[in-house]
């Protein structure tokens, strides 16, 4: 657990010096947002039909900005082969990796999400159910996406491949948030949409950091 902790700490100062990918995931997901009732216009009535996706679909695409970089930086600068060869199992710091991630990517949309929510006019109702689904699934969101940046580690366009990879992985994760979201709205039960969404969390917080380890061994050797 001290290495876990201390590989949190690590990436988490690497990234409070940059800040780029912070900034750029919260501005992406606040502008793309914004643009919505631009698009569909005034009507008060469709912005709130529409509320839960637009927000969790821009929060999915939002969290994908910074995926290629998760492992690309170490790989490149020679410390993740130092980080292999410690007696730390990969997959704890695999897990310490996802978990920084999480903590600047998707911790900001999570709190940038109630007052977009306000902006799309969703209904009172759904505004728990959204924080609720959004604290489940921006983690699976970290959590797929590493498996993916260990996939395309070292890859030419590894962006592109990036995307092609793990955006049918996040469908499960949409639909149920935003299921639970809609089912709260309309005042009819979200349990069902929430126990799926924590149970897709409870296996991928096992798996995926085993899956991404052996696929950063397999892109090392």
């Amino acid at each position: 657990m001290s290495r876990f902790f201390e590989v949190v700490r690590r990436d988490l100062r690497l990234a409070l010096r940059q800040g780029s990918d912070s900034i750029m995931v919260v501005t992406f997901f606040v502008l793309t947002v914004v643009l919505f009732p631009f698009g569909l216009g005034p009507e008060m009535g469709l912005l709130e039909r529409v509320s839960a996706g637009v927000l969790w679909v821009t929060a999915l695409l939002a969290s994908m900005l910074s995926l290629d970089r998760l492992f690309q930086a170490d790989y490149e600068d020679g410390s993740l082969e130092l980080l292999v060869m410690t007696p730390t199992p990969l997959a704890v710091i695999v897990s310490a990796k996802v978990a920084a991630h999480w903590l600047t990517t998707g911790l900001p949309l999570l709190a940038a999400a109630p007052v977009l929510a306000v902006l799309l006019n969703m209904h009172a109702d759904g505004f728990v159910t959204l924080m609720i689904t959004m604290a489940i699934g921006t983690p699976i969101l970290s959590l797929i996406g590493a498996i993916g940046a260990a996939l395309v580690l070292g890859a030419r366009r590894g962006g592109v491949l990036l995307s092609l990879l793990i955006l049918p992985l996040y469908v499960p994760v949409l639909i149920f948030g935003v299921g639970a979201v809609d089912a709260a709205v309309q005042g009819t039960p979200s349990e069902a949409n929430l126990l799926i969404l924590a149970a897709i969390l409870a296996a991928a917080l096992p798996l995926a950091p085993w899956v991404t380890a052996a696929a950063l061994k397999q892109a090392l050797e």
